[in-house]
């Protein structure tokens, strides 16, 4: 052997010799005050209006949102789809940072910035480790409060909407809620999420400009933190959230009115959703909607499983040989809900589907739930509910939805509570509003032996 590797041999046995330093190990007391329990959610309201809610759960990552009631429903025939482009232009240009520096600055400390949004709010987030917080909080400001929307920018930004509708259209679902809630609603609501395509090509700068204006304000606002101290996100929200005072355009309320739309095409499958109105959000009613929900079925309660067990499944199983997919339909807004089925199916069996599944809504509304139904459905939602909020993104959104709408947070286990106070009477009674309520229907696909709705 070489005498150079007879040195290097010789080194790496004098040092697995060595004894390996003692390290302390901190008694269970000890380990304790090391990670010390997370604190109860605080919630303020400032005077010009914002919603304040934090949640200190000493966790080494941070999430914080701003959610702002700017949503597509606040459009107006003249300006839709600003909404969606609003969501895209997060990285563009603001007032105190250029886009580049926007996208770098997050990336350098590891940190995330998304926007979401929904027909009735939109929800920037930043995620970051808690030493980068003051960091990624003044991206996140100057986002929400300073956009600058320099007309090139956004001339070029605008064919993105294009592109962002069809990837969200390559899923026929996302085609037959949107024409679901076109048919439901008479305003507000039924303004579409994605930009239409008239639209593409034709939002100004200063349509952005008057929707910020006009909905971006204080007391439209809730700042919401996760994994940080509320005198923290406080401080923040009375220097730099106080621009835009007021509650800003309250916006037209939904009106529900019925109706139908059908899409033909070449796909062999159809998807119909068929609904009545439902519940508003928050509302006793909503939780007996959402039980119902599970007692016909809410979908596979595991990852690519079968449905088989949901009374909606049976029943249409019942009625065809045919494959097909069916699962109980429930949204609630904050002043309405609508409420029924989605159903997929081959073409020519599509009306045997539809039949059978408005059946089984018949049938609960004429009190064929079973108590051991009720109880079983009360478990499965209050297992989602849990389930939803055992993450941070979760948590967050949650209580910033909640936040936002009431200006409070029902803990957990007041929502359990309230799940399980849902007497058969209440089951039963949302049931009956399905039924005799007036219906809407969007379908999909090739049409051709799919019935009208008022054929059903």
């Amino acid at each position: 052997m070489r005498p150079f590797l007879l040195r290097a041999t010789a080194i790496a046995r004098l040092y697995s010799l060595k004894v390996a330093p003692k390290v302390a190990v901190p008694a269970a007391a000890e380990r304790v005050k090391l990670s010390p329990e997370s604190e109860d959610l605080e919630i303020t309201k400032l005077p010009n209006g914002l919603i304040i809610a934090s949640l200190e759960n000493f966790s080494p990552a941070s999430r914080i949102g701003v959610f702002i009631k700017a949503g597509s429903r606040y459009e107006t025939t003249g300006n839709l789809g600003t909404a969606h482009l609003l969501r895209l232009a997060s990285p563009l240009t603001t007032k105190g940072a250029s886009s580049f520096r926007i996208t770098r600055g997050i990336e350098a400390v590891g940190g995330s910035l998304s926007v979401h949004s929904t027909r009735e709010k939109m929800m920037y987030c930043v995620e970051c480790l808690r030493d980068d917080v003051d960091t990624v909080m003044e991206y996140l400001l100057n986002v929400t409060t300073a956009p600058e929307f320099r007309p090139w920018e956004v001339t070029d930004l605008q064919p993105q909407l294009k592109v962002d509708k069809a990837v969200a259209f390559q899923s026929p679902q996302v085609g037959v809620l949107e024409n679901l809630h076109a048919a439901a609603y008479k305003t507000a609501l039924a303004n579409p999420l994605y930009c239409p395509d008239y639209r593409i090509g034709k939002i100004t700068s200063e349509q952005l400009h008057h929707f910020v204006q006009n909905n971006f304000t204080s007391g439209r606002m809730a700042l919401v933190g996760i994994g940080v101290r509320h005198s923290d996100l406080k401080r923040v929200a009375e220097q730099f959230l106080n621009i835009r005072s007021g509650s800003g355009s309250s916006g037209p309320r939904a009106v529900y009115r019925g109706g139908e739309i059908r899409e033909q095409n070449s796909h062999s499958l159809v998807h119909a959703a068929i609904v009545s109105e439902g519940a508003a959000a928050g509302s006793a009613e909503a939780n007996a909607f959402s039980v119902l929900q599970h007692v016909l079925g809410a979908g596979p309660l595991i990852k690519r499983g079968s449905n088989v067990s949901s009374k909606l499944y049976q029943g249409i199983a019942k009625a065809t040989s045919a494959p097909f997919d069916a699962a109980a339909f429930n949204v609630n807004y904050s002043d309405s809900g609508l409420f029924g089925f989605y159903t997929i199916s081959q073409a020519a069996h599509t009306g045997e589907v539809l039949r059978a599944a408005l059946n089984q809504l018949k049938a609960a509304a004429q009190g064929a739930v079973t108590e051991e139904d009720i109880a079983r459905a009360k478990q499965q939602l209050q297992a989602a509910h849990l389930m939803a909020v055992e993450t941070a993104a979760g948590l967050l959104s949650e209580v910033g939805s909640e936040s936002l709408l009431r200006g409070t947070h029902t803990a957990p286990a007041a929502a359990a509570q309230k799940i399980d106070s849902v007497s058969s009477a209440d089951v039963v009674n949302a049931a009956k509003k399905f039924v005799s309520g007036r219906k809407s229907m969007a379908v999909s696909g090739d049409l051709g032996s799919t019935p009208f709705l008022d054929e059903l």
